[in-house]
């Protein structure tokens, strides 16, 4: 699977992405033809080598016609997309990020999804940035993206209702739930429309997946800050298979007045919402008062389901999160006929050499139950049979 990985170190926008992808490889005539079935009269494209920080990089601008940035309903932008000769794919993508960017405006001024007019994302060059990422991705062949926490910048911006903190209402909204934080300058590093770029077509957020890396490319951002390359960096490549290694995340929580009796309904109840793992440690807290401490291993996509799992079933007024590596050997399962009945056998691997196996603890727990026999009889019937199935 082709893979596209959104470095956003320095924050993201619209024009950043066109420049990052055309400096990994998009043919920027491709672009400007494909842009031009849209239709917007007297916009044009330009782009050129530059520098941010010393770094080699690509910036892309939008010049408009003067009386270009006239406000435009959701509608109008959706059928002007609709309407184009652009692939549908592209038409897909271009408006569901639209879509998103009325939700939020929708909900930031209190009105109807179908009377929010845009300001700065309704212009003709934001309508270029949007439409021209659809096509850029599409035309490199993007099948997933990937993205990394976003670096949002601080102080505040010149909007159209006047002077507003950043991260501005739109960019805040659409960045919920999603990782994000502060470094650098005060500036705004993350635009609504980079924003709705990121987390509309990005799969998931977190740090570069395992790929083989074929390009790479360095979108420019407007300003040039001293001691920052103020840069989006994209990395495209083929996704490798390496199931030995992946990323998790780490959710811990300190508890020391909670019934021990609901720790295990708490335990069943992460499993059953996605975590990879949970564990319970003895643990002494403040005044020697005894606690346990409550670790669950997790998919990084799962982080902010599972923490709300956490602050609703346990007394915990806090958790801690952090990124983790594991590596795990290959597993398969297999089964095997028993005296008993038939039990699955987890079976984990290493360049085709077998390393480990175990019987299926619930299918024994069943059978042993079923039959009214001891549980370790049907566990060591089951290893015995499996062991004499790897010896063949």
């Amino acid at each position: 699977m082709k893979v596209c990985y959104l470095d956003c170190f320095s924050g993201i926008a619209g024009n950043m992405v066109l420049g990052a992808l055309i400096d990994a490889g998009l043919d920027f005539e491709l672009l400007r033809s494909e842009l031009a079935k849209l239709e917007l009269e007297g916009v044009v494209l330009r782009v050129a080598a530059t520098k941010r920080g010393g770094l080699a990089a690509t910036n892309v601008s939008v010049e408009t016609p003067r009386g270009g940035q006239r406000h435009r309903s959701l509608g109008a932008i959706e059928k002007m997309i609709g309407e184009s000769g652009l692939a549908d794919k592209v038409k897909s993508d271009a408006r569901r990020i639209f879509r998103r960017l009325g939700e939020v405006e929708a909900r930031a001024h209190d009105v109807p999804l179908e009377k929010v007019h845009f300001h700065e994302v309704g212009a003709l060059d934001a309508i270029a940035d949007i439409v021209g990422a659809a096509v850029g991705f599409d035309a490199l062949g993007i099948e997933r993206i990937v993205c990394s926490p976003l670096n949002l910048g601080s102080g505040t911006v010149q909007a159209a209702h006047g002077v507003l903190p950043v991260p501005a209402p739109a960019t805040a909204r659409l960045v919920e739930r999603v990782p994000a934080y502060v470094d650098g300058p005060a500036a705004e590093l993350t635009t609504p429309t980079g924003a709705a770029i990121a987390v509309t077509l990005a799969d998931s957020f977190g740090v570069m997946p395992a790929m083989r890396l074929e390009a790479s490319g360095y979108g420019a951002g407007d300003r040039d800050f001293k001691g920052r390359a103020n840069v989006l960096r994209v990395l495209i490549g083929e996704t490798v298979d390496i199931p030995e290694a992946a990323e998790v995340r780490v959710i811990e929580a300190n508890i020391d007045d909670m019934s021990p009796q609901v720790a295990g309904f708490v335990r069943e109840r992460l499993l059953e919402c996605g975590a990879l793992d949970v564990t319970l440690t003895p643990v002494f807290m403040k005044k020697d008062r005894p606690g346990f401490t409550l670790t669950v291993l997790a998919d990084p996509a799962d982080r902010l389901r599972l923490g709300d799992v956490l602050f609703a079933e346990t007394t915990t007024i806090g958790i801690r999160e952090y990124a983790a590596q594991r590596r795990v050997l290959e597993r398969r399962w297999r089964q095997v006929e028993t005296a008993f009945g038939r039990v699955r056998v987890k079976v984990a691997a290493a360049d085709g050499s077998l390393r480990n196996f175990a019987p299926e603890y619930e299918d024994c727990r069943r059978i042993a139950r079923e039959k009214n026999i001891p549980f370790k009889d049907v566990w060591q019937a089951a290893s015995f049979e499996f062991m004499k199935l790897a010896r063949n």
